[in-house]
């Protein structure tokens, strides 16, 4: 058996999806941050308005950060006028549910055609049925692993 050579951090392929990771994340960022976003806070903007997610929590567990980071996002967000947070309905009033403001669902509307010409951008690379193949192939990388991004 061959000793293996050095390590070629180039030719990595878990380098190569990082490099990709980041330039669409730097591409979408820079597309948000003119609408006064970041990638956190659109994630947070979908939860609220495209799932009907209420409780920070869940929010939370929907993008893969944990509560803390949650919590810092939605006081910036409510800052910003993009949502409310108020005492939940019910018997345990200690629950915090969060809505969109008006102007928080209007970002979400002028937000949503950023992301997905990004995604555009990117996928159009792909050969035909590449997008499925490559969203299939991640999906495998990910199983098994913790869901909790502290970094998104």
């Amino acid at each position: 058996m061959d000793a293996p050579g050095p390590y070629r951090l180039h030719s990595s392929l878990l380098y190569q999806l990082t490099l990709t990771s980041r330039l669409q994340e730097r591409r979408l960022d820079e597309g948000l941050r003119a609408l006064g976003l970041t990638r956190i806070s659109w994630c947070a903007l979908l939860a609220v308005g495209n799932e009907a997610l209420t409780q920070p929590s869940a929010i939370a567990e929907f993008i893969g950060i944990d509560r803390t980071a949650m919590s810092r996002t939605l006081r910036q967000m409510e800052a910003q006028g993009l949502i409310e947070r108020r005492a939940g309905a019910g018997r345990d009033r200690r629950q915090t549910e969060v809505a969109l403001t008006e102007t928080g669902q209007e970002r979400l509307l002028r937000a949503t055609p950023v992301a997905e010409e990004n995604a555009r951008h990117f996928l159009s690379k792909l050969p035909e049925g590449g997008a499925e193949q490559l969203r299939s192939l991640m999906a495998c990388l990910r199983e098994g692993e913790p869901r909790n991004l502290l970094n998104f």
